[in-house]
């Protein structure tokens, strides 16, 4: 089981699993992600990062996840009230468990919760695993955006969010 926890952008966990991802993106990419990004863009209300922790063997807690939402208000998929999913990621060591599903869910019901309409995110080609969770989840092709439009290895997507998710928003009382 996956617990999720509110966390700042500079908290411990956060900033090594940030590093385990850019890592990954030099490997797949040759370089890391260089979107210019502000930590205060993931604080409540316009936005949110979440660390997921797993119960390791001997008890203690380890963090393999990381997740996180900012308002971008894109005009997209008919709406203009949009949240743009960041930093999602799950370590190695925990994947193919269905965390990033949790994740995922997690962010959209947070996002809706903060009165987004719609979520979308940029991803890569050479991501084909996420480009078949975000498929699968509900996502479409939308017209490129942010720092990577119209670049050839970059992919756009979308989805119309559920009024509804907003009562499975995680609680704030998980802050950490």
């Amino acid at each position: 089981m996956l617990r999720l926890v509110r966390v700042g952008y500079g908290h411990p966990d956060a900033v090594r699993l940030v590093e385990e991802v850019q890592q990954e993106y030099v490997v797949r990419y040759g370089s890391p992600d260089v979107t210019p990004l502000d930590p205060l863009m993931f604080e409540p209300p316009t936005g949110s990062f979440f660390v997921g922790y797993r119960d390791a063997p001997d008890g203690t807690s380890e963090a393999v996840a990381t997740g996180a939402w900012r308002r971008v208000d894109l005009p997209v998929l008919g709406v203009s009230r949009t949240a743009e999913l960041k930093r999602m990621y799950v370590s190695p060591r925990a994947q193919r468990a269905g965390h990033a599903r949790t994740v995922l869910a997690a962010l959209e019901a947070d996002a809706a919760a903060y009165g987004a309409e719609a979520m979308v995110l940029e991803t890569g080609v050479r991501q084909p695993e996420a480009i078949a969770l975000y498929r699968s989840a509900g996502y479409v092709a939308v017209p490129d955006f942010g720092h990577y439009a119209g670049e050839a290895l970059s992919r756009c997507y979308g989805r119309l969010l559920d009024p509804a998710l907003a009562a499975a928003a995680p609680p704030d009382a998980r802050t950490a």
